[in-house]
């Protein structure tokens, strides 16, 4: 805009052209046609900008500006769901507190009334005293002192106190009346009341909780599933915003408690790394791959899984539980049948043995990884396989595994138990009955083979070497013959086999020989009232 020589505007522009070429480096830069010497044209085609709009020179570099812009803007926003990702990360690692019934204890702490509280102590009658303006000082060391009777400032002043003094001793008198009058009265019974219902509240809520307790230690299903479920959910607080409930069945057969864990949606973990433009101005996703994103999902359902078997130990103060098992259940929308995708089948040894959770502070940096590493190096996972986790390769495969145990009943039957649950129902029995110095030398997810001594007023005396299997088949001769040889073995003196299903008529002939008729047998009909005799609980029949 030129101005006039007094200063107005007299409606011309002139236009700052820039320097020659300036456009044509912008445009090969593009790969656009730079088109004439920009220093050759008009200040129309420099400026790119006509009375219509933009030229179709400015257009590529509009397009391509917008693009750019988009590019990142959706870059930051694949961003902040990894950084979601990190936290969730570092959330589900914090520590979670006990929840026994100590902590759960309610204490009753009276509220005084507000009449009677600090306020109230104050409440005493006015004093002269407290009002009185000070005495001047003495003339002399030995002079009495002086007393300004004559002046007219000292007598301002005492008026002022004793006119002060009669107003706070004439309210004084007023509250104490309004103290005593019936409505002040029926205030104080009201908040009596009303502390009276809440030590009350206290009380029954403690005595309940005490009838918990009693029945927790009895090892009724109930008390024990109440006690986890709110154990399980106190754990959760740290990760509100990540549903992942977990429900509770305990077995008294085996004191076992088998918890479903429901495990987050696949789609919690980017897929993407961000996005890039490409050079024909496409905006083009970067995927990660499927191997990280596996790993990353699978480092957060670990840390879950710990956190929930931390949960179940630390609230188990009385030790009625003698293991746990955890199984990690992917239920999509659609109707279709959940997926396990980790199971754990831990004892209560194994359990005290491990460090559940990493260390308070796992994310530090490593070789610019971030809160993301290997699988084999995540610390969460690599615990987890510690206590014998099956894990699922692929998630994202739909590839599951196998569970070590249903919590379909209380009651299960033979094929419900997990591998340790069958171990301990084993033991349970054998020693009830009589035998001691138990010793499990194999085991695996069909059976076990263990030994043991009973004393000699026992129902098994002796030294035993003892081979407990379930499942369907039936048991041949030629493993009768094979436990006669661990018999020789180990210098025992009798040998047990026992199993869930059935003796083919063949083993049952062989134990009638006199060679092998050290050989006892027990089918699944002897497991079952070996169960209600010597643990008074039932064993579902098997399936």
């Amino acid at each position: 805009m030129q101005y006039s020589a007094d200063g107005q505007p007299d409606g011309t522009t002139t236009a700052q052209f820039p320097q020659p070429g300036f456009l044509a480096s912008v445009f090969r830069d593009l790969g656009a046609d730079p088109g004439p010497d920009p220093g050759a044209v008009s200040a129309t085609a420099v400026t790119g900008t006509t009375g219509d709009g933009p030229s179709e020179a400015e257009e590529p570099v509009a397009a391509q500006a917008r693009a750019a812009a988009l590019t990142h803007h959706r870059t930051l926003t694949v961003q902040a769901e990894h950084d979601r990702l990190a936290d969730l990360l570092r959330r589900a690692a914090l520590p979670v507190s006990a929840m026994d019934f100590e902590s759960q204890l309610r204490r009753y702490e009276p509220r005084p009334y507000p009449a009677d509280g600090p306020a109230a102590a104050a409440e005493a009658e006015p004093r002269w005293e407290d009002f009185a303006p000070a005495e001047p000082p003495a003339a002399g060391p030995d002079a009495a002192p002086t007393r300004r009777l004559l002046d007219s400032g000292y007598q301002r002043e005492l008026a002022q106190a004793r006119l002060a003094h009669q107003r706070a001793l004439r309210e004084w008198r007023t509250r104490q009346a309004e103290a005593g009058s019936p409505a002040a009265d029926e205030s104080r019974r009201a908040h009596e009341e009303a502390e009276a219902a809440r030590a009350r509240a206290v009380r029954e809520y403690n005595e309940s909780l005490e009838e918990c307790r009693r029945a927790y230690r009895l090892a009724e299903p109930a008390a024990v599933e109440s006690l986890l479920e709110r154990a399980l959910a106190a754990a959760e607080t740290a990760t509100q915003d990540l549903p992942a409930p977990c429900r509770a069945v305990f077995r008294p057969l085996t004191r076992t408690a088998v918890l479903d864990l429901d495990l987050p949606p696949l789609d919690l973990v980017p897929s993407l790394t961000g996005y890039r433009l490409a050079p024909d101005g496409d905006i083009v996703p970067v995927p990660r791959r499927p191997a990280d994103r596996a790993t990353d999902y699978l480092r957060l359902v670990a840390r879950l899984a710990l956190r929930a078997l931390q949960a179940a130990d630390a609230v188990d103060t009385d030790e009625i539980l003698a293991g746990v098992v955890l199984n990690g259940w992917l239920r999509e929308p659609g109707g279709a049948d959940p997926l396990c995708l980790v199971s754990v089948d831990a004892d209560r040894d194994a359990l005290a043995r491990t460090r559940l959770l990493p260390p308070a502070a796992p994310y530090e940096e490593r070789d610019g990884e971030g809160v993301y590493a290997d699988a084999e190096q995540d610390e969460a996972l690599v615990r987890l396989r510690q206590l014998g986790a099956a894990v699922t390769p692929d998630p994202y495969a739909r590839a599951g595994v196998e569970p070590a145990a249903r919590a379909g009943a209380a009651v299960p039957a033979a094929p419900d138990l997990s591998a340790n649950e069958f171990a301990q129902l084993v033991r349970d029995l054998l020693t009830r009955g009589g035998l001691a110095e138990w010793s499990v030398r194999l085991r695996g997810s069909a059976g076990l083979v263990a030994t043991g001594e009973g004393g000699p007023g026992s129902a098994l005396p002796g030294r035993w070497v003892v081979w407990a299997s379930r499942g369907g088949a039936e048991v041949a001769a030629e493993e009768i013959r094979t436990l006669a040889e661990a018999v020789r073995e180990e210098s025992a003196e009798r040998g047990l086999r026992l199993t869930t299903g059935r003796f083919a008529d063949e083993a049952l002939d062989l134990t009638a020989e006199e060679s092998h008729r050290h050989i006892h047998l027990v089918d699944g009909d002897g497991v079952r009232e070996l169960a209600m005799t010597h643990l008074g609980l039932p064993l579902a029949a098997g399936r």
